[in-house]
C-alpha cells in the first residue's frame, strides 16, 4: 500500500509540474488562443489539487467507515 501510495504521490507532482510548465509556456506564447489557454491552465492549477485533496478526504472517511463497521460485527 505505501508503494501505491508513493506513485500517486509522485504522478501527482509530475502533473503539477507540467500544469506548471504549460500555464508558463501559454503566458510566453504570442497567439490569439494564448489568453483562453492561459486562463485554462491557470483554472486546471487551482481546480485539479482542490478536486485530488477532495477526493482524498472521501476516500479516507469511506475507509475509516468501513473499518468501524467490521469491528462492530
Amino acid at each position: 500500500m505505501k508503494k501505491l501510495k508513493r506513485i500517486s504521490a509522485l504522478l501527482g507532482v509530475f502533473i503539477l509540474i507540467a500544469m506548471y510548465l504549460c500555464t508558463l509556456i501559454f503566458a510566453l506564447i504570442d497567439s490569439p488562443v494564448a489568453s483562453d489557454l492561459l486562463k485554462a491552465s491557470i483554472a486546471a492549477t487551482i481546480f485539479v489539487p482542490v478536486i485530488l485533496y477532495g477526493l482524498l478526504l472521501v476516500t479516507r472517511l469511506l475507509k475509516d467507515d468501513s473499518k468501524d463497521n467490521s469491528d462492530h460485527k
